[in-house]
């Protein structure tokens, strides 16, 4: 007969009124749909010393289950059957030696939801269920985002593995979930590589700042789970540009040109841009830069304030951060009238060499004007003979005249280019201080005019004082008064005004400007030189038979 004592052990009783048994567990432990979850957990009993080896075995079972206590949803007993629907997802993971009784729980459904009892059995009749002590399980929606990890900084050009995981979910055991990847930086991906958990990606410049998402679907579950980042690519200085600041609406983006024009004078801003991650640093050089070269400014934006001629040349703006360097150059072209060199001419024999030269950008053209004729390029006949040559902004020409000069010749070079003119006059005068007509031309128009007068004035003075000269010292053997005196006046005008645009048409070529047009005097210099011998009395004295005049602007 079996002692009444022993009865409630025998039916999985529960003494509760026994200190010696006791459940150390949540009460209630929640889980999202197919995440897993560890439940800790310990118990007590008073008999554990008799327990043979390999005991007790330990149960967990679902309460009010219609297999209650028949069928354990859980159990390290390797002789009783589990519960069809938890087999393999509920483990105990806990050694009975220890009194550990920790419940694993994977892919957690909304059907496991619900209270769970533990039982003590040491297989010799003798079991005890804490049923004082339930544990409750939710399982509740998955809410849960991915996570994706990888070693920063992701740099262009250099392959990186990026790695999905759901936290909460159950790494052991087969795979459980479904991953998918999907964002711009993939299109030059296979899909086959885009359906595992690792993504291998090389990024690209374009890359940066995209979005890339990572797609999880748990086995067992409907919804869809996903983290989205955005690309932090880290690349080397690229697609740089310049941009003038000073009148974009005319130039803007010089990206597609190599040059730039501006006048002498004018001031100019220059912006510099470049594509780079992290920011570049920019600076500004003169030419190319070399190794260790001092840049001119170091900042996106080039301040000229005043271009000089002397400034034509190479500008170059470098970005460099630590993953490279790139540069972009253009040509500073500065545009000015014509800087003409007043004519030096020289008798030679029986005529006259006059040299003429000028420099301008653009490059100026000479033509001498004899008369009423114009002499240009590289021409000769019996009277006269044209040399011309050019190089680089310079421009040179000279004129050798045969024969008896007239009186009432009218010699001058001009310069031109596509923007401005200038001439020099060479002034052949008679001894009387004859002035021939039409030395100054019209083309200076108002100022031409007044200079006219200035000059008209000036030589009246010449003459007084020439003749009055004469007069003290006599006639002098030797002396003819139709020897021809010679001289230069120089005068420079702007041909027409600066193009407002691009399309700006050129102005007549001629000796007067068009109708309307404004010209303006930059400066007139006159030299008379009475080519005659000297005594040498009359030097020793200071007397001297030339005048210099000169006036500007």
């Amino acid at each position: 007969m079996v002692p009444l004592l022993l009865l409630p052990l025998l039916w999985g009783g529960s003494l509760q009124e026994d200190p010696g048994y006791e459940l150390r567990v949540q009460d209630l432990v929640m889980v999202q749909e197919g995440l897993c979850v560890q439940v800790p957990c310990s118990f007590s009993y008073p008999w554990s010393s008799w327990s043979p080896p390999g005991m007790p075995y330990m149960n967990w079972f679902r309460v009010g289950d219609s297999s209650y206590r028949r069928y354990p949803v859980a159990t390290n007993d390797p002789t009783k059957r589990v519960k069809t629907e938890t087999q393999g997802r509920f483990l105990l993971v806990g050694n009975s030696r220890d009194n550990n009784c920790s419940l694993r729980i994977r892919e957690a459904r909304r059907s496991d939801q619900g209270a769970y009892e533990f039982q003590v059995d040491t297989g010799d009749y003798r079991k005890y269920t804490y049923e004082d002590k339930r544990l409750t399980l939710q399982v509740t929606a998955l809410t849960q985002k991915p996570d994706i990890h990888f070693l920063e900084p992701l740099k262009s050009g250099h392959p990186t593995n990026l790695t999905c995981s759901l936290p909460g979910s159950c790494e052991e055991g087969r795979s459980l979930a479904f991953f998918s990847w999907v964002g711009g930086a993939l299109d030059s991906l296979d899909p086959g590589t885009l359906r595992s958990s690792v993504l291998t990606l090389t990024p690209r410049p374009r890359d940066h700042g995209s979005n890339l998402t990572c797609q999880v679907q748990l086995s067992g579950t409907q919804g869809t789970v996903e983290r989205t980042i955005r690309l932090n690519v880290s690349y080397a200085p690229q697609n740089l540009t310049i941009s003038n600041c000073s009148d974009v609406a005319a130039l803007g983006t010089l990206q597609n040109t190599s040059s730039i024009l501006i006048r002498e004078g004018q001031a100019l801003r220059l912006r510099c841009d470049a594509d780079s991650n992290p920011p570049a640093e920019l600076s500004w050089f003169r030419g190319s830069p070399a190794l260790n070269a001092t840049p001119i400014c170091k900042s996106p934006i080039l301040d000229l304030p005043q271009v000089g001629a002397e400034e034509e040349g190479d500008l170059t703006c470098q970005a460099q951060n630590w993953l490279g360097f790139q540069h972009i150059s253009l040509h500073l072209s500065v545009l000015y009238a014509p800087r003409l060199l007043p004519p030096s001419c020289s008798w030679e024999g029986e005529g006259l060499h006059c040299h003429c030269s000028s420099r301008a950008q653009p490059a100026p053209t000479l033509r001498w004007r004899l008369g009423e004729g114009l002499l240009e390029g590289n021409h000769s006949n019996a009277s006269w003979t044209v040399t011309s040559s050019s190089a680089g902004p310079w421009a040179n020409s000279s004129l050798s005249l045969s024969g008896p000069l007239d009186s009432s010749l009218r010699l001058s070079c001009e310069a031109r280019n596509a923007h401005w003119s200038q001439s020099a006059a060479v002034l052949l005068l008679p001894g009387k201080c004859a002035f021939p007509a039409g030395a100054v031309p019209a083309a200076l128009g108002g100022a031409g005019a007044m200079a006219l007068v200035s000059l008209t004035l000036c030589l009246l003075f010449f003459c007084i004082v020439k003749a009055r000269r004469k007069q003290a010292s006599g006639s002098r053997e030797g002396l003819d008064d139709e020897d021809p005196v010679m001289g230069t006046v120089a005068w420079g005008s702007r041909k027409k005004p600066w193009p407002d645009s691009p399309t700006a048409q050129e102005a007549p070529a001629g000796d007067a400007p068009p109708s309307g047009e404004q010209q303006e005097l930059h400066y007139a210099s006159f030299s008379f030189q009475e080519m005659k011998s000297r005594k040498p009395e009359e030097d020793a004295a200071g007397t001297n038979e030339y005048s210099e005049i000169k006036t500007s602007k």
